[in-house]
């Protein structure tokens, strides 16, 4: 009796072939009519056909189950990512933010510093005014 492996299970049913004898009609001496030969064949082909089937529905959900855990693990490494890159532009962010509003405190503190100089603004606007001095 032959073990027939079909996916995960193994089935200890004897499949056509080794419930016939060989040759077909159970001589050696070519005693067997076609039609015997011919069946024989078709059960032999009708087992391979079913070892195939199952071994193709096998690969098939491998390649499913496969697929499954590679999609998770990308999802898991590109959020994984974008956390880290979305924490980093908001350090950016808030550094280029503190160095601007640095950079406009000390150009207000300049600007009060200074003392307006009236004539020199005068002088100016009658030049950009077309008056002459």
């Amino acid at each position: 009796m032959a073990v027939i492996a079909r996916g995960k299970k193994e089935l200890d049913r004897p499949s056509a072939a080794d419930t016939e004898p060989w040759p077909p009609g159970g001589d050696t001496g070519g005693g067997g009519s076609d039609q015997d030969v011919l069946r024989h064949l078709l059960d032999v082909e009708a087992d391979a056909q079913s070892l195939v089937d199952d071994a193709q529905a096998e690969a098939d959900r491998r390649l499913a189950e496969t697929e499954r855990r590679n999609r998770a693990r990308y999802e898991e490494q590109y959020a994984r990512e974008a956390a880290l890159l979305d924490s980093l532009y908001e350090a950016g962010l808030k550094a280029v933010r503190e160095e601007y509003a640095r950079t406009l405190g000390e150009y207000r503190l300049d600007l009060e510093k200074r003392e307006p100089d009236y004539a020199e603004f005068c002088r100016l606007l009658d030049g950009f005014l077309g008056k002459d001095s």
